[in-house]
């Protein structure tokens, strides 16, 4: 795979299609080809070039010792648009990678064409801020869990019921968790975006949409509206019937919201 040296570490990268470019940006232990299950090629038929990467942690990227930041994050996706002399480019973030987005778009609005922000938040309210909290002190405690139960946990925390409740759906996800589960980014799950930043979006001058998910329990719609709000002129739209992993349950609807917004902009 191509890659980049910025910020004091290498970030492997892939292209797909022609066009102008739209940086994806994946959540927390993730691989960029993640997106090529439904986005990418759905951005492709578009005219558009998908830019996705493994963001530090996530082989074949760097996976530096200890914990990141989100200032270390958004760092390497600063460098990393720059290295590609992409800016001003489009931007797609889900979850981890839509908080590194909003922070680009806050700091270094002239590497921001526009953003759409997936699954996304400004803050952590109680809730969200324990399981955080907790997913630290498992990872701290040095227990393993067995894959199996991973799978369960991870289908149940970010799928939908409609899919949890269909058992040739969530059959194929439990499978596919339970093989993929491996050693998550530990260094990832210190990154901090539970601090509150919807003053900071306030003065956000680039264009952004909000793809909220229905079911989503780990930023669930009241939070991601709290973005669209806070962000001057931003847009929410609301997908039913999917979890935290919408833009994989729901992939038409998603890719429907992403395309009409980019061709916008």
């Amino acid at each position: 795979m191509p890659h980049v040296f910025t910020n004091g570490i290498r970030l492997s990268y892939e292209r797909s299609g022609r066009g102008e470019r739209v940086l994806m940006i994946m959540g927390s232990s993730a691989a960029g080809r993640v997106w090529s299950l439904h986005q990418t090629p759905a951005l492709a038929a578009a005219g558009y070039q998908a830019i996705t990467f493994d963001n530090r942690g996530v082989p074949p990227s760097d996976v530096p010792p200890g914990r990141y930041s989100l200032a270390d994050m958004v760092a390497d996706t600063k460098g990393l648009i720059e290295a590609l002399g992409a800016a001003p480019c489009r931007i797609v973030g889900t979850s981890l990678g839509a908080v590194i987005a909003q922070e680009l778009a806050i700091g270094w609005p002239h590497l921001v064409r526009c953003a759409v922000l997936i699954a996304t938040k400004s803050r952590s309210d109680a809730v969200r801020t324990a399981q955080e909290q907790a997913e630290r002190v498992l990872l701290e405690s040095g227990v393993k869990l067995p894959p199996e139960y991973q799978a369960v946990m991870s289908a149940v925390q970010m799928l939908s019921p409609a899919t949890l409740n269909d058992d040739g759906a969530v059959s194929l996800w439990l499978e596919t968790l339970r093989l993929n589960g491996g050693e998550a980014a530990r260094g990832q799950a210190y990154a901090d975006t539970g601090a509150d930043r919807r003053e900071a979006l306030r003065g956000v001058n680039v264009p952004c949409r909000v793809i909220a998910f229905g079911d989503d329990m780990v930023t669930p719609s009241h939070l991601a509206a709290e973005v669209a709000e806070a962000i001057p002129d931003c847009d929410l739209v609301e997908i039913s019937d999917c979890g935290h992993f919408g833009y994989l349950e729901r992939p038409v609807e998603v890719n429907s919201a992403i395309i009409e917004f980019l061709d916008k902009h």
